[in-house]
């Protein structure tokens, strides 16, 4: 499937940043509906994000691009997806020892918690750059390595997942369209640090 090359149209600054920040909220969407699946959640947000990259970058793309890089992506991305919740269900376990009141309790909850937080921000950093072809594996390792090289990115997409937890606990379908702008920061944070 060719890719072409939009032509960047004569629009002022404004009107293509907000057609860029449009086009976030709709990819959120799109996020949201492919993770329907539970475990499909990493190939939606590798799809989004490469649909994010593609636009960003003057090159076509819609629907069925998103749904053709979800296809590709959710055949590895499913066991990522599935390896994410067990590490969740085992922070759950850890803060339910926390509660309980166990020796340790709080320390193994505090740790528990924040490599769950790298876990997930290595994920989106891996999800951010995924293209056809790439393996979650590799991509997984060499984002985990970005994670800890690059911390100030790392807590931008941190602050990113807050967001979408504010945005869900005052206006739930707010949550669904923000999913988009945390795909664009996660794309962003990795051409941020292609860059240096």
């Amino acid at each position: 499937m060719a890719e072409a090359r939009v032509k960047a149209r004569g629009e002022s600054v404004f009107a293509e940043r907000f057609g860029v920040f449009a086009e976030c909220l709709l990819t959120g969407v799109w996020i949201a509906v492919a993770s329907a699946g539970v475990v499909t959640y990493p190939a939606a947000f590798a799809a989004g994000a490469r649909h994010l990259r593609r636009r960003t970058s003057h090159v076509g793309g819609g629907w069925r691009e998103f749904v053709a890089d979800f296809r590709a992506a959710v055949r590895g991305g499913w066991l990522v997806g599935l390896a994410g919740w067990g590490a969740g269900a085992a922070v759950w376990v850890d803060v339910q020892a926390v509660r309980a009141g166990l020796p340790g309790g709080p320390l193994v909850g505090a740790v528990g918690v924040l490599a769950l937080i790298g876990v997930v921000v290595a994920g989106m950093r891996a999800a951010a750059v995924w293209a056809l072809g790439d393996t979650w594996r590799q991509l997984l390792a060499a984002a985990g390595r970005r994670t800890v090289l690059d911390p100030a990115g790392s807590f931008l997409l941190v602050g990113g997942l807050v967001l979408v937890g504010c945005s869900a606990l005052l206006v739930a379908p707010l949550a669904v369209p923000v999913l988009g702008a945390v795909a664009a920061a996660a794309v962003a944070v990795e051409e941020r640090y292609r860059h240096r």
